[in-house]
């Protein structure tokens, strides 16, 4: 894929949404932090279920350290790996007190010095809470990536690296949820709604669907990229 179509492929995403937003819900940047945390082999809508009790019982560090294991374990309940979960999040509370008067880092070595914060996380923090152009290689933009051409790689890494180098300069702000949106919704990972796709003929993807049960490409054999955060 070359450079004009990789920057006509993001002039479409931005002109069919000029602004786009997580789908996590969170008022500040230490909800926006749990939220991440919790969302890790989870899905956002169930995340959501679970935070908006939480979020008003615990908006801060302070009151959720204050719930302790059990009372945090009794909101989360609901998420994937909660325990282990809960555990990281009332560590990452008493960093944040102990270390940082309470309030989220901006930097990714700060963030990834937090208990159960890891690169993609600290990326999407960075990018959502502060304004940062950083991309978070989520299972979803790890097969869009691949799957067009637009930024293949075999590992996160190596993906987010590749999309740092090549999605243009005025995209990039945005680009981790134009991408993650498209692969959510559009490029999913069985039946790919190739018809109606937006950017279909800029797309490397050799065997676009015709009909719900085509073939895979190649791509879909790589690794996946690591799950949780």
């Amino acid at each position: 894929m070359n450079a004009l179509k990789r920057r006509e492929i993001f002039q479409r995403f931005a002109k069919g949404n000029p602004n786009p937003k997580t789908e996590l819900l969170y008022r500040t940047p230490f909800e926006l932090l749990v939220a991440v945390i919790l969302s890790a082999q989870a899905t956002d809508k169930g995340v959501n279920r679970a935070t908006r009790a939480l979020f008003a019982a615990a908006p801060t560090p302070e009151k959720m350290l204050a719930l302790g294991q059990a009372g945090l374990e009794s909101h989360i309940s609901s998420i994937g790996l909660y325990r282990s979960k809960a555990k990281h999040l009332l560590q990452t509370c008493e960093q944040l007190l102990a270390h940082h008067q309470g309030r989220v880092p901006a930097t990714r070595e700060e963030l990834e010095r937090l208990p159960g914060v890891g690169r993609k996380t600290a990326n999407v923090v960075l990018n959502v809470a502060f304004g940062q152009p950083t991309l978070a290689v989520d299972t979803h933009i790890f097969r869009v990536a691949n799957r067009t051409g637009l930024a293949p790689g075999r590992t996160p890494l190596a993906v987010e690296q590749n999309l740092l180098k090549h999605v243009p300069k005025p995209y990039r702000l945005h680009a981790h949820h134009w991408l993650i949106l498209h692969g959510r919704y559009v490029c999913t990972a069985r039946r790919p709604k190739c018809p109606e796709c937006g950017i279909a003929d800029l797309c490397d993807y050799r065997a676009k669907t015709l009909a719900p049960l085509e073939v895979l490409s190649v791509h879909e054999s790589l690794a996946p990229p690591e799950t949780g955060t």
